[in-house]
This record gives structure tokens, sequence and C-alpha cells, in this order.
């Protein structure tokens, strides 16, 4: 991407960033926001005119140490407590401030955000939109910390730096006075000579800085990205460490993990370079700067000008207004660090916004709707496309009524599941309608269920609390998904169930799962996958004698399936996207039929299993 490219790209997140996240102090907490936001601009007010008499005390000070004055001394060390006082306490006060804001308004940016990811699905979706919005969680979580905490600092920094050089200029101004000198015969006086040093020298600092440090935020961007990719691989290395032990891929998953940290790395190098470009200008204006003051007071307090009391006030007070005009200078690179979160923040907003846009009326997206009447689901020439418009699945047609059972097939890849995720809502681009008789329930069981943490009724619950479930509706629940065996453990809270679990297990708890809910329309993707042909038969039956009434559309590629369902729906793959080109009635005779061969296939399998030698 062109620089100019990515520079109006970056400006247009920054500009989202603070449409969303200005939200804080126009929406709910409103309230909230602008009290903390007036006391913190109080708590400056006060800090400012702490700093003020202190600068003046100061003046004092050495005023009475260069008149040997013992007794005014004594009292100037008096007055110092509540000085120092006042100092500390309004110093904490700013910290309370400060962080208190960070904290309400990071915990109301983060529920936006959560709110929209988790709403219809959009978590799901994101994995099959473009965008800049990779590692959501990393940017929810941090991006959103850093995005929320550097402003609060930034703006009381910078509130304050503005106040103080006005204040301290002024100081500066009287303090300092006119300098004097000849030049060609002619004495030319420069009023307020040491507020214009202090101007240019700032000048100076915060343009090296700035020139030095212009590919910050890039950096900066890139560093938290690739940061980001790391903790995913380690986490995705986590969660299938099961599967990767089995086929031995640990020096594969190691190669992996360290082309991630040898980016991270990389990056971190860049950074370093920025760091030590930047410290070059800081630290010598650190150096610096209380020393430039002295070496032009030294003139006129040695001619007797100026006391040494002036000479340390004016020396303090320009030390504080090129700090003032330098806030840039010690800030940039946090400046720039958190601008790249807020980018990042704002990639994951955009993307979630076009997910938004994609679920209002309007061509590119399938509608949902409630029928008062009719069959219990309805697909009206259906289209389902990628979020780019290319077609995966042509216009389909389908009535299924209370009762049917309805398998779909196809070659892998003709769009079977992304047909399901569309009935279930998760897919909202194509055209067309899905529609549903109002009031009907759906349950969506996918091939890898999900188990959640925590113990064993709390998955059976599921998506319900734990606590809407008694022990006894758990157990049976259990017993009739075939996992009688676990009916004993539905408390125990120190097991991790998703990886106890087989994958033939997962999926029977799913079907405890649908047999607590009682739903209308089933929907299964693969939902029998792991298990046994027994298994299947016991479960699928038991479908049929529990809910009789609910409408089943499942996808599956093994043969025996057609055996629990009364229609069949081929879908083939096309160019313009896969079509359905049958949709076959199996008629009871055909239902047994099939039935009955799979069971004596079934059979003359195992017998010629059992018949074979042992090695």
């Amino acid at each position: 991407m062109k620089p100019d490219v990515q520079a109006t790209q970056r400006r247009l997140l920054f500009a989202r960033f603070w449409q969303v996240a200005s939200g804080f102090w126009t929406g709910v907490r409103k309230r909230e926001a602008w009290f903390l936001t007036l006391t913190l601009f109080a708590i400056i007010l006060a800090q400012l005119y702490v700093q003020y008499r202190l600068n003046v005390w100061n003046r004092d000070l050495f005023n009475a140490l260069e008149k040997k004055d013992i007794s005014l001394v004594g009292w100037l060390a008096l007055f110092f407590v509540p000085l120092a006082v006042s100092a500390v306490a309004l110093t904490v006060a700013s910290v309370w401030g400060r962080l208190t804001t960070q904290r309400a308004w990071r915990a109301w940016l983060t529920d936006y955000q959560i709110d929209r990811w988790l709403r219809n699905g959009r978590y799901y979706q994101l994995n099959f939109i473009q965008g800049e919005h990779q590692n959501p969680e990393f940017r929810i979580a941090d991006d959103t910390r850093i995005a929320t905490e550097s402003p609060i600092d930034f703006a009381f920094g910078v509130t304050t730096a503005v106040l103080t050089a006005i204040t301290f200029t002024s100081v500066l101004w009287a303090v300092g006075g006119a300098i004097s000198f000849e030049l060609n015969g002619s004495t030319i006086s420069v009023p307020g000579y040491l507020v214009f040093v202090a101007i240019i020298y700032s000048a100076i600092t915060t343009t090296a800085m700035v020139f030095i440090g212009r590919r910050f935020v890039e950096v900066a961007e890139g560093k938290n990205q690739y940061e980001a990719e790391f903790r995913y691989a380690a986490t995705r290395l986590r969660e299938n460490g099961e599967s990767i032990a089995l086929l031995g891929g640990e020096p594969e998953e190691r190669h992996s993990l360290s082309e991630a940290l040898g980016r991270v790395i990389m990056q971190w190098r860049a950074m370093c370079g920025q760091y030590l470009r930047t410290t070059v200008v800081s630290y010598g204006n650190f150096v610096l700067a209380p020393v430039v003051p002295i070496i032009l007071c030294a003139p006129k307090y040695l001619a007797g000008t100026m006391s040494l009391g002036e000479v340390m006030q004016a020396s303090t007070a320009f030390v504080t207004v090129q700090q003032s005009f330098n806030w840039l200078v010690e800030n940039y690179p946090k400046l720039a660090d958190w601008t790249a979160s807020a980018n990042r923040v704002a990639g994951l907003i955009v993307s979630l916004d076009r997910l938004e846009l994609a679920e209002k009326p309007g061509a590119g997206h399938i509608r949902h709707t409630d029928a008062e009447q009719g069959a219990a689901l309805q697909l009206l020439n259906v289209s389902v496309n990628l979020d780019d418009g290319t077609a995966v699945v042509g216009e389909t047609r389908v009535v299924i009524d209370s009762g049917e059972k309805v398998l779909v097939v196809g070659e892998s890849g003709a769009g079977k599941s992304t047909l399901i995720r569309a009935i279930a809502g998760l897919w909202p681009w194509g055209e067309g309608e899905i529609s549903v008789r109002k009031g009907s329930r759906l349950f969506f069981m996918p091939q890898r269920p999900y188990v959640p943490i925590g113990t064993l009724k709390r998955a059976v619950a599921y998506p319900n609390p734990a606590d809407s479930l008694t022990d006894e509706d758990v157990q049976a629940a259990l017993k009739d998904a075939g996992l009688q065996h676990l009916m004993g453990r539905i408390h125990d809270t120190d097991v991790p169930w998703e990886r106890t679990l087989s994958g033939g297990e997962q999926q029977r708890l799913a079907f405890a799962q649908l047999f607590i809910q009682r739903p209308d329309i089933i929907v299964m993707d693969e939902a029998t996958s792991a298990l046994d042909t027994e298994t299947q038969e016991m479960l699928l039956n038991r479908i049929s004698k529990r809910l009789p009434d609910a409408a089943l559309v499942s996808v599956g590629h093994r043969p025996e399936l057609e055996a629990f369902h009364n229609r069949r729906l081929v879908l083939a793959r096309r160019k313009d996207g896969a079509r359905l080109v049958a949709d076959e009635t199996l008629s009871p005779q055909t239902f047994a039929l099939r039935h009955a061969f799979s069971l004596l296939f079934r059979r003359r399998s195992q017998r010629s299993t059992d018949s074979q030698p042992q090695s």
C-alpha cells in the first residue's frame, strides 16, 4: 500500500475511533464522564497555583540565603510545609482522577465493542470478511486499554502544559526583564529575552523529535500486530495440543512459533532504533535545559541588576516553560503507541460496521422473517454469497414442514454447510428470504460442539444458566444421550471438559442439550460424524421419539443417514454457485430398505473384522 493511502487510511480510522470513543461523554454515562473531567481540570488549576507559589518561595529562599537572613530562612522553611503537603495531596488526587477516568472509559468502550462483537454472530462472521480486524480479542483487551489510558494522560498533560506555559512565561518575562548589548555602536535592548530563548529552544527540540520519530506510529502498529499474531499462534497450539501431539507436529509448530517470534523481534529492533534516536533529543534536553537560563542570567547577576533568588526563579521558570513547550518531546513515543492502538481498535469497529450494514434491509443480504402460519421453515429464492459478492449457493427454494426430516447432501465444497449457516442466521451475505414460523425455536448443532468452562451441568444447560435445570433433568438428558457414565459428575468443577471428553462424547453432549431445549427446528451440520453407527442410530431414533413434530435439517455424508430422513436435497457445484439439483422424497419403503441394508452391511463388516487373524 502506498504511503499516502496508508496515511489517509490512518486518518479515517483515527476519526472513526474518536467518533465512537467520544460516546462516553455523550451517552448514558455522560454525567460520570463530565464529573471526572471537570474534577481533573480543577485539580490542574490547583496544582498550577501551588507550583507558582513554590516558584516564588524558591526566589525568596535564595534571596534570604544571599542576605544571610536567618529569621526569614526559618519562616520560609515553616511555610514550605503546607506547600509540600498541598503538592503531594494534589498529585495523589490527580492520580486518582486519571486512573478512575481511564477505568470508567475503558469499561464503557470495552462493553461497547463486546456488545457489537457478540451480536448476531459477528464474532464468527469476522472470519469470513477482509479488513483490519485480525485477533479481535487482543484489540478488545490490550489495544482498548492503551487507547483509553493514554488519551487521559495526554489530555491531562497537554492542559497542564498549556496553562503552565502561559503562567510561567509571564513570570519569565517579568523576572528576566530586558537584556542590552552594543552592536556597531548602537545599544540594542531585547525585552523578555528569556521568553524568546525558551520558545526558540523548544522549537528546535520539538522539530528534532518530530523529524526523527516520524515512523514511530507505523513501527508501533507493526509491533502490536506481530505481538498479537505470536500470542494467537501460541494459544492455537495449546487449544489443538492433542491433534498436534498425535501427529508429531512439534517441530513444525516450533518452526512456526520461531517465525512469529522472529517477526516480533524484528519489529522490536525497529522500535529500539526509534527509541535510541528520540532518547538523544529527550536526554540532551534534560541535561541542557537547567544550564541555559543560568548562563543567560549570569551577566545580569554579575552586574548586580539581578539577585541570586531572581536567577534561581528565572532558571526554574525557564525549565518549566520549556518543559511545557517540549511536552511532545517527552511523550512522542507514548503518543505513537497510543495512535497505533487506537487505529487497531478502529479497524475492528469498522469491520463490525460492515457486518452491521449487511444486516440492514437492502440488496446483498438474506432476509430473516417470521411467518404467522404455514411451513416450519421456508427458503424463498435464497442465494448465498461471500462478502465480496462471489456466489456460493445459487437460488434455492425449499419448504420444510413440521416433523419433516430433510438431509442435505452433495460433494465437498458444494456449499452445504454455508447454506446451513445461512438458515441458522450466521451467514448474512446473499439474497432471498428465510422464513421461520413465528414462535418456533431453532437449535443449531455444529460438527464440533462448544463445551463451556465450568461444571458438566452448565454444559448441558448451555446456553441457559445452570440453575435453570434440576439435577434430575440434567441426568435424564445425559442418559438419553448415552452419557450415563457421567451422571454422577455433573457438579465437578475442576475438570476441563473440553479436553476430557472425546469427540464422540462432545457430540453426544450436544444431543443432551437438544433434549433439554426441545426446539421446533433442528439444524445439524455433520453433528454425528464422530459417532459410531449404533450410537448415531440410537440418537436419531430418540429424536424421532422425543421430538416427533420437530423439523430436522441435517448435513452429512454417511449413506446410512438416509434411513432417518424422509427427504433428500442434493446440491451440485456450478461456476455461478452451487445449485439444488434434486429434492427427493424418501418413501417409507425406501426408508426401511435403506435402514435394513445399512444394518446388514454393518454386521458383515463386523464379522469380516472379527475373522481377521490377530497380529
